[in-house]
């Protein structure tokens, strides 16, 4: 008899334990990363089999037992990029995304743990994080169907199969104040160890508990337990747009009545390209030219096209560039033109390119020798995040060389002087000392007061709207079931008032934020918001002395927070001219501010108390108030009333069934708003009719509802 197989192999196979297959499986998949891993709890059979013949040449077949190995669970985490370099950005970049992927690589389905409130995310560099999400839909940008790992107020486990991916989008601010070569750096996870390896698959600095920046898996059940791991992305600062206005200013002196011949070019000094602005009806990036006082443009000019003219009376040196009336049409009368402006294009690249230099000539009018004629150029662009660069702003790169002194009537009122290239005297200025005093309050009340009569504790109330639909009162300790289920924002205006003795400056902080909370600061009530909460400030745009300016606080509540309850913000205004003088206000978000809390009784015919049975009468009573606790408002804080209040009682809505087992009780009352307590207004059917013995559905209308006022809706049902 003749046997074809190898007998013997499978007699070792059975010899083995089957914890060595298990062993051998586990450190496989450790050593071949690059090939595709077993899932974890395959079972493996093997059962062998033969064929034979005998001595007469009959064919026969067998096979053996059967022998099994199930692959144990290994855990598996890869974040990439590490390392990587993005493209360039520029101070005030609002909008810097960083892209990461996150990987299953273990051999079962698991979850990964993102930490609460963002902080398996850390920046180095002048910037700050304010968005991650898990992007759920693909488009590498945050929607509103991503997962929030930024402000979530509890950790995110994201489940994960095998070889799974998940695209993290983080978003950053990058500081207006970065310098140039500057590097902004973010790390999504923190593991220190396995550099050999892009820092993955790495065993926990303290398996029990995460670190303070750590992405981890979830799974205990693994053989090699949880793993960590990180990556890390970077870009490098460069300059935005920076306009360079430059006039060439002939020495002098000239004959009165004759013409001065000037030279003005726009160059931009930075790494980006400077694009177009609005003058009017016109677009493009501009050389704008007052015609100096006592001066005319001569009619010997030959301006490019595109050139655009300002003229009286529309349009005086004490109208803003922006806002004069523009025409690309020279007047008739060349003695009303006030402005002239050049459109060098419509952008300018960066690296130091200048437009070619544009001749104006204008006639002296004077017949007084004793003052100089001043000149000045103003430079108009747009960069690349969106802010018009003029030499009247603070922007990086608003800049004007050769300049005179001016008359006091000259536009730009609030460009530093400087005397470059007059060929003149020059005036000595005596300085005042500034001294430096603010408010800030309300929407148009900055000088509100709150409790105690203090300006430093007026306050504006305002409330949610999501996260708080269906989710009752607590009747107790809090618990999730009477806390928000959503994020929840107001964006609250208010108002800050320079009451110093010249312009300044003004600083935006947040000292005192509920912890989770996210509070931004902007100028739009649309955005864009720069966060201050955290220790991040907010810099105004110089304001005139007794001037106000309006800004918009955005507090984002996290979910899980307490329903019907106020959370207080402060908002800190500082001087910049005396940093020591300070005013707040409270920005107060509620989660919702009326409550209802609802009481059943049951009583007999004769009012007595009595049990649940056939005959008796339910008398419902519902207690509705606003929460907002008011002793003293203060002069001018805004409070919160609620107004166009409907209560409804809908025996068929929801998990209520009063209106099957229950008739509704005409006497002695149909349903009735104490007025004992409050004044307020009518209950009706859910018709806006007056309510019967038919009727299955109540409205309390209450027209207005007070801080700390409160009344009763009360109906009576008899059960049936």
């Amino acid at each position: 008899m003749k046997i074809s197989y190898t007998r013997h192999h499978a007699a070792m196979r059975r010899s083995l334990p089957r914890a060595l297959f298990a062993l051998l499986a586990i450190s496989c998949a450790f050593l071949t990363p690059a090939l595709a891993q077993t899932s974890g709890n395959t079972v493996i059979s093997n059962q062998a089999s033969a064929v034979y013949k005998d001595t007469d040449n009959n064919d026969y077949s067998t096979v053996s037992n059967t022998v099994t190995v199930t692959v144990a669970n290994v855990s598996g985490l890869r974040i990439l990029p590490d390392n990587a370099v993005n493209s360039a950005v520029v101070p005030g970049d609002t909008n810097t995304f960083f892209l990461f992927t996150v990987t299953n690589t273990g051999n079962f389905a698991d979850q990964v743990r993102f930490l609460a409130s963002g902080q398996s995310l850390s920046l180095t560099g002048p910037g700050t994080i304010t968005a991650a999400v898990i992007d759920m839909d693909g488009s590498n940008t945050i929607t509103a169907g991503d997962i929030n790992i930024f402000s979530n107020g509890a950790d995110v486990l994201h489940a994960l199969a095998q070889n799974a991916t998940a695209t993290v989008v983080v978003r950053a601010t990058i500081s207006a104040a970065a310098s140039p070569g500057d590097t902004v750096q973010v790390f999504l996870g923190d593991a220190a160890t396995g550099a050999a390896q892009g820092y993955d698959n790495q065993t926990p600095d303290n398996p029990a508990t995460p670190s303070a920046h750590e992405v981890r898996t979830v799974s205990a059940t693994s053989v090699n337990g949880v793993r960590e791991a990180r990556g890390d992305i970077r870009v490098t600062v460069q300059n935005d747009a920076q306009l360079r206005a430059v006039l060439t200013v002939p020495p002098g002196p000239v004959a009165l009545g004759g013409n001065i011949s000037y030279s003005t070019q726009l160059c931009n000094d930075g790494n980006r390209p400077a694009t177009s602005m609005t003058l009017g009806a016109f677009t493009g990036v501009y050389i704008v030219m007052p015609i100096p006082v006592d001066t005319v443009l001569s009619a010997s000019n030959t301006f490019p096209a595109g050139t655009l003219y300002a003229t009286t009376p529309t349009s005086p040196l004490t109208v803003a560039p922006e806002a004069a009336t523009w025409s690309n049409t020279a007047p008739g009368s060349l003695a009303t033109v006030t402005r002239v402006a050049f459109n060098v294009g419509a952008s300018l690249a960066g690296g130091g390119t200048c437009s070619a230099n544009i001749p104006v000539v204008v006639t002296i009018t004077t017949a007084d020798a004793t003052t100089p004629i001043y000149a000045i150029v103003d430079a108009f662009a747009t960069n690349t995040i969106g802010t018009v660069l003029n030499d009247q702003s603070d922007s990086p790169g608003a800049e004007v060389t050769n300049r005179g002194d001016r008359n006091a009537n000259f536009d730009e009122p609030r460009l530093t002087l400087d005397p470059v290239d007059t060929g003149k005297g020059i005036r000595q200025p005596t300085l005042l000392q500034q001294v430096g005093s603010v408010l800030i309050g309300p929407f148009g009340q900055p000088a509100a007061t709150g409790p105690g009569s203090s300006n430093n504790t007026d306050f504006t109330n305002r409330s949610v709207t999501t996260g708080i639909a269906g989710v009752p009162p607590c009747a107790g300790p809090v618990t999730p079931a009477c806390s928000t289920n959503a994020l929840g924002f107001y964006v609250f205006s208010n108002t800050v008032r320079n009451t110093g003795n010249s312009t300044d400056t003004f600083t935006l902080s947040a000292p005192t934020v509920p912890a989770g909370f996210t509070v931004g600061v902007g100028t739009n009530i649309a955005g864009p918001f720069t966060t201050i909460s955290g220790g991040g400030t907010f810099v105004l745009a110089p304001l005139a002395r007794n001037a106000d300016a309006n800004v918009y606080v955005r507090v984002q509540a996290p979910a899980g927070q307490q329903i019907l309850t106020g959370f207080d913000s402060i908002i800190q205004a500082a001087s910049g001219n005396t940093p020591a003088s300070t005013n707040r206000t409270i920005d107060r978000l509620y989660t919702g501010f009326v409550r209802l809390d609802k009481t059943a009784t049951v009583v007999d015919a004769a009012g007595n108390p009595s049990a649940t049975i056939p005959g008796a009468t339910i008398i419902y009573e519902i207690n509705f108030s606003n929460v907002m606790t008011a002793p003293d408002l203060g002069s001018n804080s805004s409070a919160l009333t609620a107004t166009n209040i409907v209560i409804t009682e809908d025996g068929n809505l929801g998990g209520n069934n009063w209106a099957t087992y229950t008739t509704q009780v005409i006497v002695p009352a149909p349903s009735v708003v104490d007025s004992s307590n409050n004044p307020f207004g009518t209950v009706t059917d859910g018709a806006g009719n007056p309510v019967t013995v038919l009727t299955n559905i109540l409205k309390g209308n209450v027209p207005t509802l007070a801080p700390n006022q409160s009344g009763k809706f009360t109906f009576r049902r008899l059960i049936n």
